[in-house]
């Protein structure tokens, strides 16, 4: 917890306490229900929320944006993310019921009221666009391409344009060799921000929409 405070210095002391409840609300819940594997629980605060906001380095979200987290899983990276952007809105869609379950319970627990979640697949939204897409270990990025590009809205918000954020591990020489040689991407290795060697191989990857 207190890497994020360092990090993120102005956050004010109601968001302090959403984080801090995040810890035990998911320990509590992933114990019922398996989203996070169990050697990375008691590691949550760095693995899992920081790794999330880590975005606000490489992209910091507008007011009134309108975010899709692909593959929310647990709600990573939009419940920390929620919580960091108050004036912006995150919609959570996963495929697996109880998953969203989960999702449910949090943003209930702590009132998250820019925060709205739905069980379903990317393929099957119909009637919102965004201003970007963000998912973490979800596919390769050819497929997660192919599920964001219809979701994403014509008008920018950004001086980046509209597009994908995906976080990443390894080689990224591996992701980037999927993405056709027209295409904008850049990767943004998240040790420029950390001295924890556990981020040594972790980047987020940006593809224009």
């Amino acid at each position: 917890m207190q890497d994020i405070l360092n990090l993120f210095p102005k956050i004010s002391s109601e968001q302090i306490q959403q984080f801090e409840a995040l810890i035990p609300l998911y320990k509590e819940l992933n114990a019922k229900v398996n989203v996070i594997s169990r050697k990375d629980i008691d590691n949550l605060a760095s693995r899992h929320i920081l790794h999330s906001l880590f975005i606000d380095f490489v992209q910091p979200f507008n007011a009134g944006s309108e975010i899709l987290d692909l593959g929310t899983g647990g709600g990573f990276p939009g419940i920390p993310l929620g919580i960091l952007y108050p004036e912006v809105q995150f919609h959570l869609v996963d495929g697996t019921r109880k998953k969203i379950g989960v999702v449910e319970e949090i943003v209930s627990q702590l009132s998250l009221k820019n925060v709205t979640y739905k069980h379903t697949r990317a393929e099957e939204i119909k009637g919102r666009k965004f201003d970007f897409v963000v998912c973490r270990a979800v596919a390769s990025v050819d497929k997660l391409l192919n599920w964001s590009r219809p979701l994403l809205k014509k008008e920018h918000k950004h001086g980046t344009p509209n597009g994908l954020y995906t976080w990443k591990g390894g080689n990224p020489k591996k992701e980037t060799s999927l993405i056709p040689k027209y295409e904008y991407s850049e990767v943004y290795p998240l040790l420029k921000y950390t001295n924890d060697e556990y981020f040594e191989e972790k980047f987020i990857l940006y593809v224009q929409g």
